[in-house]
């Protein structure tokens, strides 16, 4: 009996600290279990469900394991073996004037004169007299023939409003007359260093064509949106990211964006992570604009800058004339002037310890700006930069080795592979497109591509930027087996490059980029498995759900 009484406490205990682990033991707020984890971790690739806590992952491993974090308060989805990736991170966007697009005049899929001229025709009819038409991103190279608009085209049907839409590479505008007159830019209107105006060869007159810095003539005149224009536009670009499964965006910009971003973040709003990079003039002022934000959710990276324009506006810069117009080979544009000036500025943000991001399209200014980097980092003292040409489209073979040499992160956009490569070998010829978006070439020489949109350049969609880089399937559907199909690049390096290749770029792989215990709780879940499906129909699949800081943002 004595026995049995002792064997009865003994129970009573045990059962009485089982209570009290349980009750003080460590619940998830949300557990994600029967999917396909692929963590991005080569430590632990694969695993079936993840334990969320406030903003950090707290587990991964089996569903058994994790559901054994489920509490009372505790939000369990069953994913039913759909794939689970990190949230994707778009290293290169316009993100608010994306937000702006949004709600503009989309002229993207205008595949005609006569299309182009109606649409803006009928957004003329939509808005008061005196409100501008603004964006569009238009693309000439789909009328048939390919030709660039003249003012002509529509000043009849815009006799109100000015216009000032933008081609899809944001390195060209066409205006109308309403706008030149406003902007007083008449046929003796000299041409600002680094840009280019169209006139017509017999009159003189501008044909409303405006490329790189000499957008600066007419974008000066057109009123700045309120701050609660900007924040709406912000907040639209917001929930668009969620959808796509974007969590983290690299913000090509200014110290405006900056701030828009960061009345968003005091009011609760920010849905994404926030990385800014602002212009390179303002380096000698950088460390007075940090001064608010928050580390996680908003952050100023760096300095942005450019040597030359677009593959598209003949302003991308080469070493040989273009294959279609012997005359140019593009143009270097302000931020080059004076000469030295990028050089100085570079140099300055290194003894600063400033990160650097530099937009380079055409070989002479990729090799330009490699160059000026070798130069700073040879005289400057040794550390990890972690510098970034932007783009790095087109390439000369010895300039591929120098980022790996380097360790200069190639920042690509790999769905303008297959948009440019409907062209390009008209404008640069087979040569020299074998070096184009050549991604493959520059994983083998070491370089780290990091990957972005270039929204609203080109979609937001990480998944067709995905499709993209294993497919290089053009859009015209003239190359099943890809476009240049040597510089395809695995599925894996893929999504490494949209998640934690992205993070690294901005020194921040310690918290985010990969699906481990500690790191920050972004995460997409995807309708189909992409390890499963042909590559061809990466480009179907759908985003099913995206977790941003540990909650459910979007759900379809």
């Amino acid at each position: 009996m004595k026995i049995l009484t002792f064997i009865g406490i003994l129970g009573f205990l045990a059962m009485g600290m089982a209570c009290l682990s349980n009750s003080d033991k460590d619940w998830a707020d949300l557990i994600l279990h029967n999917g396909t984890v692929y963590t991005v971790n080569p430590k632990q690739p694969w695993v079936e469900a993840v334990a969320l806590k406030d903003t950090r992952i707290m587990g991964v491993g089996t569903s058994q394991e994790m559901l054994t974090f489920r509490g009372d308060e505790t939000s369990v989805e069953d994913l039913q073996g759909r794939l689970v990736l990190p949230g994707f991170i778009d290293a290169h966007t316009h993100f608010l004037n994306g937000g702006f697009a949004l709600s503009s005049i989309q002229l993207r899929d205008a595949l005609s004169k006569e299309e182009f001229i109606a649409r803006i025709a009928q957004k003329a009819q939509e808005l008061e007299p005196g409100e501008w038409i603004l964006n569009g991103d238009w693309d000439q190279t789909q009328f048939d023939p390919p030709e660039l608009p003249h003012k002509e085209w529509i000043d009849e049907v815009t006799p109100q409003n000015p216009v000032c839409v933008n081609r899809l590479d944001a390195h060209m505008v066409f205006v109308n007359s309403q706008a030149l007159k406003i902007a007083g830019i008449t046929q003796d209107t000299p041409v600002p260093k680094g840009g280019v105006l169209i006139r017509d060869p017999e009159t003189g007159e501008p044909t409303g064509i405006l490329k790189d810095d000499a957008m600066d003539l007419v974008s000066r005149h057109i009123p700045e949106p309120s701050l609660s224009e900007k924040k709406r536009a912000a907040l639209n670009a917001l929930q668009h990211a969620a959808s796509l499964g974007v969590t983290s965006i690299h913000d090509m910009a200014y110290l405006d964006n900056f701030e828009v971003y960061n009345e968003l973040l005091k009011e609760n709003k920010l849905t994404a992570r926030l990385t800014v990079y602002i212009p390179i003039s303002g380096v000698d002022s950088y460390s007075q604009q940090v001064s608010s934000g928050s580390p996680d959710l908003l952050k100023i990276g760096g300095l942005k800058g450019f040597v030359d324009g677009s593959l598209g506006s003949f302003t991308a810069l080469f070493f040989d004339p273009y294959s279609d117009n012997p005359q140019k080979k593009g143009i270097m544009v302000s931020d080059m002037y004076p000469e030295g000036i990028m050089e100085e500025r570079i140099r300055k943000a290194d003894v600063a310890g400033l990160q650097v991001a530099i937009h380079a399209i055409g070989d002479r200014a990729n090799s330009i700006i490699l160059d000026i980097f070798e130069n700073v980092m040879e005289s400057g003292e040794k550390r990890e930069r972690r510098w970034r040409v932007e783009h790095g489209q087109h390439l000369n073979v010895g300039d591929i080795e120098r980022f790996g040499r380097l360790q200069v992160l190639a920042s690509v956009q790999p769905y303008h592979a297959i948009d440019d490569g409907r062209w390009a070998e008209i404008k640069i010829g087979k040569v020299r497109a074998q070096t184009t978006y050549a991604f493959r070439s520059l994983m083998e020489a070491g370089a780290t591509l990091v990957c972005g949109s270039d929204w609203s350049v080109a979609p937001l969609d990480p998944i067709s930027g995905i499709y993209a880089a294993v497919t290089r399937r053009t859009l015209d559907g003239k190359n099943p087996e890809g476009w240049i199909p040597s510089q395809k690049i695995s599925l894996e390096e893929a999504i490494k490059g949209y998640t934690l290749n992205g993070a690294y770029s901005e020194f921040a792989e310690a918290d985010k980029g990969s699906i481990q215990t500690g790191k920050l709780a972004d995460l997409v879940v995807l309708d189909h498995n992409l390890f499963k499906i042909p590559p061809e129909a990466i480009s179907d699949t759908k985003v099913w759900m995206t977790v941003f800081n540990g909650r459910i943002l979007y759900k379809r």
